[in-house]
């Protein structure tokens, strides 16, 4: 709300250059006040980092399978926004740079798994030690969960003012505001998604906020021009809610699963938001806002039915000092 603020005060055509120049100056001021404030451990804590770089490291055989099946939907995600791009969508790239894309994009795949393989070959000359192991099967849950959260929001943030114009023919201002009010419910829910998680239990909170989620977009996907505005602003924040609730619930079980493990862990779960925006915004250039808000409301029932398979962590996980000494860390 603040950015096209500034860009108005700047005035002119060229405002929305200067406000977003305003905003590169104030991350790179804040760049050295958080090198200069910030320790990688609270005093007393241990860092622990991961053995080996290049590669997520898994603890069995059947994971590390897993784990390459769940890098492809991120390529793919990639090539479709090359598709777009191509000559098949929006004109912006000719046919054979996509087809060049398409060869890099394969070619880095076939490196990562390669990495992957370097990272975790041990696995398949010995078992690891039962202490040691965690399940990706819970890292796959968290992803497909952030692909229906994250991504569903990034989605939706793009198109809700149009949608908002188009519906209840508000001028791009109006609908503009009124669509901002789905993201101002960021600065509560996506803190308090992780607080009610810490409080009351990982896959309990999950469990109801995507049941929310997919009741939220599925009133969206009901909404038309015989509502009220009000109540169509009222139904988007409700459904935000429980979309961003549902990214900070998320996050509260990434630092759970592997403590050495947790930027990576992070990353790919990050990751997985960006694949479900290009996916939902790809369907709905396909289809009427109606549908769109149905497919996402529909993956969020698909995300549920994951989340049945995710196990509350609970007990304690092992991490070895530098010293070689063994720490259990309480998970619960």
């Amino acid at each position: 709300m603040i950015l096209p603020s500034l860009a108005l005060v700047f005035g002119g055509e060229d405002g929305w250059r200067y406000a977003i120049g305003v905003t590169g100056a104030i991350c790179l001021a804040y760049s050295f006040v958080y090198y200069l404030s910030v320790s990688n451990t609270p005093k007393g804590s241990t860092y622990f980092k991961p053995k080996k770089s290049g590669g997520l490291e898994v603890t069995s055989k059947s994971d590390f399978v897993f784990m390459l099946l769940m890098k492809i939907p991120m390529y793919a995600a990639l090539a479709l926004l090359a598709w777009k791009l191509s000559p098949s969508g929006v004109k912006l790239v000719s046919e054979g740079a996509t087809l060049a894309i398409y060869l890099i994009l394969a070619a880095i795949f076939v490196y990562d798994c390669y990495s992957a393989y370097r990272v975790n070959h041990e696995i398949f000359k010995a078992p690891v030690p039962e202490m040691h192991r965690y399940k990706f099967k819970q890292v796959a849950v968290l992803n497909v969960l952030y692909f229906a959260t994250f991504g569903s929001e990034l989605a939706v943030v793009s198109m809700l003012p149009l949608f908002f114009s188009e519906t209840f023919e508000l001028d791009p201002v109006k609908a503009g505001l009124v669509a901002s009010a789905y993201a101002f419910m960021n600065l509560m829910s996506r803190p308090g998604g992780g607080w009610i998680s810490d409080r009351f239990g990982r896959k309990k909170t999950l469990l109801i906020l995507t049941a929310g989620l997919a009741g939220g977009y599925a009133l969206m996907a009901m909404t038309n021009a015989s509502w009220p505005v009000w109540l169509a602003v009222v139904v988007a924040m409700a459904c935000s809610f429980f979309v961003q609730a549902g990214e900070g619930a998320v996050f509260a079980v990434v630092p759970l699963i592997k403590r050495r493990l947790t930027g990576q862990i992070a990353g790919m779960t990050g990751a997985y938001g960006n694949v479900g925006a290009v996916v939902y915004l790809t369907v709905l250039s396909f289809v009427s806002y109606e549908v769109f808000f149905g497919v996402i409301a529909l993956t969020a029932v698909l995300g549920f039915v994951t989340l049945l398979f995710m196990e509350e962590p609970q007990g304690h996980m092992a991490e070895v000092r530098e010293d070689g000494s063994v720490e259990l860390i309480s998970v619960t």
